[in-house]
């Protein structure tokens, strides 16, 4: 790891020496690491590049063991195993106005995307939303790519209180045509956003974030229903048109191991030592 930043609580961004990587990664892809011999195989999107530096940007938030033992991480440790780029990329041309939503964490997922849309020549209106102001990441960043940036929170903390479907809406009843919508996010919340487009049939990609192990089409975990079609996020995705999504089964497929995740982590945290953890050498994090 080459630079280490915290975004917002418990939110982290990592810059890491994955030269290969960083030259062939395109908006949309995703790549899948292991911290230790033991470690649970992570999918990650990819936040950024830099090709010329062979720098490849992932941004993390630590929700469970794996995640916390990443974040635990230094400048200067190694990760055990990283593979990418994963994935179908993001399909880019000039729409005309595209309006980019990222949720929380997702908002440094959508970034590629959006950035990319914007060097196509599309009117890009982004819209990232955070349960609080303190948790507001990548607004800049985000502007700088954007024609028009709403940046909206749930309790109303920055001033815009609402969900990022409400702020949607807004643009839609504004009367401006739509012609495309990418979110990024919670699954709740990008099944929010495609119901609250498919009455205007404004065509809308969602990115989805299955349990998911091989990621190369092998095992099936991370199969999602499509239109009625089973498909696998990996190498089918992990994009996909969010008016056709099952976002009820992916939901319910993602709660699968949540009493095994739980123990896990209570596990972690109690064996964690005092005064914190090693940061992944010498295996007492392990």
């Amino acid at each position: 790891m080459l630079k280490k930043q915290v975004l917002s609580p418990g939110i982290k961004r990592f810059e890491l020496d994955a030269a290969e990587i960083a030259r062939k990664a395109l908006p949309g892809q995703f790549v899948v690491l292991r911290v230790n011999e033991e470690g649970e195989r992570i999918p990650l999107t990819v936040a950024d590049t830099m090709p010329d530096k062979g720098i490849l940007v992932i941004v993390f938030q630590e929700a469970g063991k794996s995640t916390k033992l990443l974040g635990s991480l230094n400048e200067g440790d190694s990760i055990l195993d990283l593979i990418g780029p994963l994935g179908r990329h993001s399909h880019i041309e000039k729409f005309g106005t595209v309006v980019c939503i990222g949720g929380g964490v997702g908002t440094p997922e959508i970034f590629p995307v959006a950035r990319a849309l914007k060097q196509s020549d599309n009117k890009v209106i982004s819209i990232i939303g955070f349960r609080s102001q303190d948790l507001i990441l990548m607004a800049d960043e985000m502007k700088s790519v954007s024609d028009e940036l709403i940046v909206a929170t749930d309790d109303g903390s920055n001033g815009n209180k609402g969900f990022v479907t409400d702020m949607l809406k807004k643009v839609i009843d504004r009367g401006e045509k739509i012609d495309h919508v990418f979110a990024v996010g919670p699954v709740i919340m990008m099944k929010m956003v495609s119901k609250t487009s498919e009455p205007y049939k404004i065509p809308t990609v969602v990115s989805l974030n299955p349990i998911m192990l091989d990621a190369t089409g092998m095992c099936g975990v991370c199969r999602v229903d499509v239109g009625g079609e089973s498909k696998l996020a990996c190498v089918d995705g992990p994009e996909f048109d969010g008016h056709k999504v099952d976002f009820d089964g992916l939901m319910a497929r993602l709660r699968t191991y949540l009493p095994e995740e739980k123990l896990s982590l209570e596990q972690y945290e109690a064996a964690k030592p005092k005064g914190g953890c090693c940061g992944g050498k010498g295996g007492c994090c392990a």
